[in-house]
């Protein structure tokens, strides 16, 4: 449970650690503005996405459904900077599908909390695999991480690409480069698949 009381009073002191007047106008307010925020931006804390994935449509059709563009916005828990882009999401229905927004409130489930983009791009492989139970689903998240971007080597506009493939698209060639050309990508060979011209390695 998110503890707002905590939230006010360590913005209050972080604050004052960078050296501000906390009880200048601008800031008088700033701990309340935090805290009322996270409520938003860390809402996926405590969530599972068992109650989005588990509400399905039986089907005939076994062929790659695709949600592409799931825009999300997370918190890198090593620096609490913003990293954000897009969601590719592909599975293989296995006598039932999900709803198109369940997918993208799977998204927002894990992206809002504290985390790192390898992590993510995983759980919400498995989260497909372990309650839709799909023949196999392909994850790939593409985005700008703040803490490249606007800290350290600075570096704007970079990405970071990350994949995880289960089931039937783990080894399947000519699945994953269905999955890449519905996205604009392609299949380079056997090894190595690039979407547009990044290289993608499997998340771990």
């Amino acid at each position: 449970m998110l503890d707002k009381g905590k939230i006010k009073d360590a913005v209050k002191l972080f604050l004052e650690a960078i050296g501000e007047d906390v009880k200048r106008d601008g800031l008088i307010n700033t701990p309340d503005r935090v805290a009322r925020m996270c409520e938003e931006i860390f809402g996926g804390m405590g969530k599972n996405a068992k109650k989005y994935l588990t509400k399905t449509f039986i089907v005939d059709n076994s062929e790659i459904v695709l949600e592409k563009n799931i825009l999300f916005y997370s918190v890198c828990e090593h620096h609490l900077l913003p990293f954000y882009g897009n969601a590719h999401i592909a599975y293989l229905p296995s006598g039932k599908v999900v709803g198109l927004s369940k997918l993208a409130r799977t998204v927002e489930i894990f992206a809002r909390r504290p985390q790192i983009q390898e992590q993510m791009t995983i759980q919400i492989a498995d989260a497909i695999m372990e309650y839709l139970k799909p023949k196999g689903v392909i994850v790939i998240l593409e985005a700008e991480h703040m803490c490249m971007s606007m800290r350290g080597i600075k570096k704007p506009d970079s990405k970071t690409v990350t994949i995880a493939r289960r089931g039937y698209f783990e080894k399947n060639v000519k699945l994953q480069n269905d999955f890449f050309q519905m996205i604009g990508g392609v299949v380079v060979d056997d090894a190595k698949i690039c979407p547009k011209t990044i290289d993608i390695e499997k998340g771990k």
